[in-house]
């Protein structure tokens, strides 16, 4: 009995010290060494200024910029998470709508024209892309807030899409901190 005590408790120990010590450190180790900008956050440096992530959304309300999806964590990083509402949720319908309604109102388009991605939030609260069709529904407002040609910001969205990953995974994208950088660049 004591002997398989002492065995438990040995291998209570080496599991923890190659689990909860070894193992973490290889895999920071081998994450600076390949991946470090990933590693490290993705961050976003202006100016010597950290003005965000690549990895995680930001919130933009200014009609000068496009807008993310809704976050259902007030994008707040240090906690992401879902609204726990499942798909027949009466407040989960009835948020969509409200969205639905806002996002149509704001960029002049027909409520059956919002693309989904404008008013559901991500399983995260914290997805830093939105859709092709999202952004592009985005341009006139943006281009009439900034006084640009709309063409002009139009071609800057399509310079901006990603492909699914691998070909296969997700669809095409737009990471709207990214292409909002890339706005300020073109007014400067």
């Amino acid at each position: 009995m004591v002997r398989d005590i002492r065995r438990s408790l040995v291998s209570l120990l080496v599991l923890t010290a190659l689990l909860g010590g070894v193992f973490p450190v290889a895999v920071w180790a081998v994450a600076q060494v390949a991946f470090s900008d990933r590693a490290d956050g993705s961050l976003v440096v202006r100016g010597g200024t950290v003005v965000g992530s690549r990895l995680l959304a930001q919130e933009f309300t200014s009609e000068r910029y496009f807008h993310p999806r809704p976050s259902a964590v007030d994008y707040n990083a240090a906690g992401s998470g879902a609204s726990n509402l499942g798909p027949n949720a009466a407040d989960l319908a009835d948020a969509v709508r409200t969205r639905i309604a806002d996002v149509a109102a704001t960029e002049g388009i027909a409520a059956t024209a919002v693309p989904v991605d404008l008013v559901t939030a991500s399983a995260s609260g914290l997805d830093p892309d939105i859709s092709k069709a999202g952004a592009l529904v985005q341009v006139d407002r943006v281009a009439r807030a900034r006084g640009l040609n709309p063409a002009a910001v139009r071609k800057l969205v399509t310079k901006h899409v990603d492909s699914p990953t691998l070909g296969l995974m997700g669809t095409t994208r737009v990471n709207v901190l990214d292409l909002n950088l890339a706005l300020d660049r073109l007014q400067s």
